[in-house]
């Protein structure tokens, strides 16, 4: 049976291809993957051949945002049963022997392998095949009626929550959201569950800040600095990640406000203005992935209370994987774009059920 994947070879040299059947390990079971979501790292290796210090040395199945159902368990008796119906947390935290990391944050863990990542040689391969060996310790039983394509955000969502959480309570505090694309429409959604006052995106593009104020937000075009400046918000996320983001998340604070550093900028020195952030003694935050969060988020999307409602914009068969990375990557046109790999819950109606 052919086993399509979405594999990256080099800087434009995306490929649909025959993997093989996988091979699982005594703790791996199989999953049939039902939808995927394209990640900016995604599109990253697709378009350079690296996404930040990870660079392609070998050809390397993309995806790490994915749902599925099991449909061989792991031989050695752990992990789901046969049918069950999973998200799936990309992570394997390790150390490296030497430097230390605090063990209640696996986010941290300096040699930790991610799914679909080039970090490490050999590469990490990902999860965008129609059937995959996954460990069982990242696989989470998702709750009945979950919807397949919503469960599919759980990893993306995950992130969100978890810089939502670094800033500390927001609970009738303003939220700026500095780059409204799918982590920053999740960071969104995730201040709203969690009671902000009020919450304002900024984007450079109509649709993204369309799709943030259908939830609630109120959107400000990304340049318009007098009024980014005017917000005085107490609670500022920079998920653009871009150069001019974080100066305009820093000019988005409010004196003594949190400014959560969400969005990965490029490696070496970029131009920060500092005087601002120490003359208003701002608090600044950095957020990476996500640790403890998964099962949380899980909940939440299944019992409505994050509102995850426009954030997928299109779901696009995998066979037509390179025209759905070309529309992934241009936010005028869509927010996240998810790939239909095929698999069905079984017994459930997943993929007739609405969109929250």
């Amino acid at each position: 049976m052919e086993n399509l994947a979405v594999v990256a070879h080099a800087a434009n040299d995306l490929r649909i291809e025959d993997v093989g059947a996988p091979t699982p390990a005594p703790d791996e079971a199989i999953v049939d993957i039902a939808f995927g979501g394209i990640c900016g790292s995604d599109l990253h290796y697709w378009m350079h051949g690296a996404a930040g210090a990870s660079v392609l040395r070998a050809p390397m199945t993309l995806g790490h945002e994915v749902s599925g159902v099991v449909s061989v368990p792991a031989a050695d008796g752990s992990g789901p049963a046969e049918g069950t119906v999973v998200a799936v947390h990309p992570l394997t935290p390790q150390g490296d022997g030497l430097t230390p990391w605090p063990a209640d944050r696996p986010n941290l863990a300096p040699a930790s392998t991610y799914l679909g990542s080039a970090m490490h040689v050999p590469h990490t391969q990902g999860a965008f095949a129609r059937r995959v060996a996954v460990p069982t310790r990242m696989l989470h039983a998702v709750p009945d009626g979950l919807d397949l394509r919503i469960a599919a955000l759980a990893e993306p969502a995950a992130v969100a929550w978890h810089a939502v959480a670094r800033a500390g309570h927001v609970r009738g505090r303003s939220v700026a959201v500095i780059g409204a694309g799918p982590i920053g429409q999740l960071v969104a959604a995730v201040a709203q569950r969690a009671g902000a006052s009020s919450i304002t995106v900024t984007d450079l593009h109509p649709q993204p800040r369309a799709i943030a104020e259908a939830r609630g937000a109120v959107g400000i075009d990304a340049r318009d600095a007098e009024a980014i400046a005017a917000l005085h918000a107490d609670v500022v996320v920079e998920s653009s990640g871009t150069v001019p983001g974080l100066a305009a998340a820093i000019s988005a604070a409010v004196r003594g406000g949190t400014v959560v550093l969400l969005g990965l900028q490029r490696a070496g020195e970029i131009a920060v203005p500092m005087a601002t952030a120490i003359t208003r003694e701002l608090s600044l935050i950095g957020s990476f992935r996500f640790g403890t969060e998964f099962g949380e988020v899980i909940a939440a999307l299944a019992d409505g209370t994050l509102d995850v409602s426009g954030i997928i914009s299109h779901v696009e068969p995998a066979h037509d994987a390179l025209d759905a990375f070309a529309l992934a990557a241009d936010p005028s046109r869509s927010c996240k774009v998810l790939l239909d790999f095929g698999a069905e819950a079984e017994g459930a109606d997943a993929r007739d059920q609405s969109l929250r």
